[in-house]
């Protein structure tokens, strides 16, 4: 995983009440490590730019709750907000797991298993079943 699949920038939307949420979260983001903060008044939203290992969209949002702000609650940011939540917790968790062995080649597996095999025509039925009549 390279270091810009690491690099996230979200969006943190605001409810319309109370008002003047905006400047205020921007403040409070602001003052967190390795994060860059923009707040953008007409959408009612915080622009955040952040490195995956350091921070998830879960933690920032959760943090801003915990301090008093009102999130949007709309359906759409709803299932948008849960997708980058899983996303995220997928990508870390990924991080932490360990790299698959495949073989080199998936017809690898089919050749050892024919070699095995017996080869020719051959019939598991016993000679008095195939002589049944």
């Amino acid at each position: 995983m390279s270091g810009s699949d690491l690099r996230k920038k979200r969006e943190i939307l605001f409810s319309k009440f109370p008002p003047g949420q905006v400047p205020e979260a921007a403040d409070d983001l602001q003052r967190l490590e390795d994060i860059e903060v923009s707040a953008r008044f007409e959408e009612r939203a915080v622009g955040v730019a952040y490195d995956l290992q350091q921070h998830t969209l879960r933690e920032l949002d959760e943090h801003l709750v915990d301090k008093g702000y009102h999130l949007d609650n709309t359906l759409l940011t709803k299932l948008t907000r849960a997708l980058i939540y899983y996303v995220e917790e997928t990508q870390l968790h990924n991080m932490d797991a360990p790299e698959r062995r495949l073989k080199r080649s998936s017809q690898e597996a089919y050749v050892k298993a024919w070699e095995h095999r017996p080869h020719g025509d051959h019939d598991d039925t016993p000679p008095e079943w195939r002589e049944y009549k």
